[in-house]
């Protein structure tokens, strides 16, 4: 009777162990519970962005140069390879100036990539092309004019910073709006652009544009002869909110995806920053501050006077090491009446400080 009755508890004990498997496999191999709906209007949180950290001694010294300059500046300083980022009024906007000469080169280097037009594609300049302020190739045209290429275009407006070549390149490929339509598509953030060099400089005057501005000192004469709080009231508008304006963050992290590749194709992108590394204009800015070894491909950008005052000083560029590490550099100066001498040594210790900082995180020493 008891092995009997034992038999039968082991039966039942069988069934009950087969039943309990049988539903954990079957719990194991449903697909899992859908998360709740959420409330109507209601947005899913986005992933968690970590943000490389910023060098402390970097940082501490941009702060110290932003702070002790005379005048008002923005300063900003990326890491091409190590995206970190610091700097000081970085979302300000400043005036551009000549700055802006390089959103027309990658505008024609980005139809050239498109097929748009080509570099050897020639045009002819004349008389009514020519602009006002720095324009080397004026004695050219003024002799019987002149034909050049696109590509000679370019050169010419960046190590040069020549406006008359730069609006003629910049019409060629479709005038300010293809640049805007350049900015927006690339998505290159807070950086204006406004009507080329012509129409930009004589707003700033508080004139509107005449091209016989662009013989003799035609352009000073009017200038001149405008009312004193007339000149005064638009140069104050232009450095409060400049038509041109751009803030330093937004540049170095276009400068950043430019060395990247990111904005143009190889080629295209190796042709700017070899045409950007012989740019004559500014060699006592952020080129002042090299070490040996050390390279820059820069764009520099300089604003009209009024009494003391300037309205825009600037040099922006692509700063690389021996090892070949990069760094994007901004230095832009809203106002100032600082003598040029104190403007060219806060732009070389912007300089020797991100040097400084690469050699720290090298593990070597630094010496000026």
């Amino acid at each position: 009777m008891t092995s009997h009755l034992s038999r039968v508890g082991l039966g039942l004990a069988l069934v009950g162990l087969f039943q309990v498997s049988a539903a954990a496999m079957n719990k194991a191999t449903q697909a899992p519970p859908l998360p709740a709906p959420q409330p109507a209007g209601q947005v899913q949180p986005a992933p968690v962005r970590v943000v490389p950290r910023t060098p402390a001694y970097l940082e501490q010294r941009i702060d110290a140069l932003g702070k002790a300059f005379d005048g008002r500046v923005g300063i900003a300083v990326q890491s091409v390879d190590g995206g970190w980022s610091t700097g000081w009024r970085t979302d300000e906007l400043f005036p551009q100036q000549s700055v802006s000469k390089l959103w027309v080169a990658i505008a024609a280097l980005d139809a050239v990539d498109k097929g748009r037009v080509r570099l050897t594609d020639r045009v002819s300049l004349g008389r009514s092309d020519l602009t006002l302020f720095h324009q080397p190739i004026r004695s050219k045209i003024l002799g019987g004019g002149h034909t050049m290429t696109l590509g000679a275009l370019m050169q010419e407006a960046l190590t040069k910073s020549d406006n008359t070549c730069n609006d003629k390149l910049m019409r060629s490929i479709g005038g300010a709006q293809a640049v805007r339509n350049m900015i927006g598509t690339k998505r290159l953030g807070a950086i204006r652009f406004y009507e080329g060099e012509r129409s930009l400089q004589s707003r700033i005057a508080g004139l509107t544009w005449s091209q016989s501005y662009s013989v003799g000192n035609a352009f000073y004469a009017a200038r001149n002869a405008l009312p004193m709080p007339v000149r005064r009231a638009a140069f104050n508008r232009y450095v409060e909110d400049p038509f041109d304006g751009a803030a330093p963050g937004a540049m170095v992290d276009a400068l950043a995806r430019l060395k990247r590749g990111e904005l143009l194709s190889p080629s295209s992108t190796a042709r700017l920053l070899s045409i950007m590394g012989n740019t004559r204009t500014g060699p006592n800015r952020l080129k002042g501050g090299l070490k040996p070894g050390w390279s820059l491909s820069h764009k520099t950008g300089t604003g009209q006077v009024l009494g003391a005052v300037q309205a825009g000083y600037n040099d922006i560029g692509v700063l690389t090491a021996p090892n070949g590490r990069s760094y994007a550099v901004a230095v832009m100066i809203k106002r100032t009446s600082t003598p040029l001498g104190a403007r060219m040594t806060l732009m070389n210790n912007v300089v020797r400080a991100v040097i400084q900082q690469h050699e720290i995180s090298q593990g070597g020493r630094y010496s000026l």
